[in-house]
């Protein structure tokens, strides 16, 4: 049985990673998924945090998940899963309305996780996982 080769998802419509990691990964170790890295507020021209805290922030992860998702050939709509990374609950408001925009009914399901630190002292994460079809 051959291997499909795998599509490793990297667009300039996002920022470039910051570590040893893909911006979002399918092919056949995922199946029919597209399973994305962590996106936090980074400005994809400049690398750096948008500034004005959790909306903007939040704004722009969901903005470079879309890019992300762009170049899997997938949409919001195809996303079923999403994990939310938070430096702090007091923000949970903020994030969930600028979020809800972004995700067409029936929305996905969500974790939403509270971490002592993010990368670049960003204030949020965001990871989705979308079925191709």
């Amino acid at each position: 049985m051959t291997r499909k080769p795998e599509s490793i998802l990297q667009t300039p419509h996002a920022p470039a990673a910051i570590g040893p990691y893909a911006q979002g990964r399918t092919g056949p170790l995922t199946g029919r998924w597209l399973v994305s890295s962590g996106q936090v507020g980074l400005d994809p021209a400049s690398g750096s945090l948008v500034p004005g805290g959790i909306g903007p922030e939040t704004e722009r992860a969901l903005r470079n998940l879309e890019a992300v998702l762009k170049a899997g050939n997938a949409t919001f709509q195809d996303v079923v899963k999403t994990t939310v990374f938070l430096a702090d609950m007091a923000d949970f408001a903020a994030m969930n309305e600028i979020y809800g925009r972004f995700f067409p009914d029936p929305k996905p399901a969500r974790s939403t996780v509270a971490v002592n630190t993010l990368p670049r002292d960003a204030r949020v994460e965001i990871e989705v996982w979308a079925f191709l079809t």
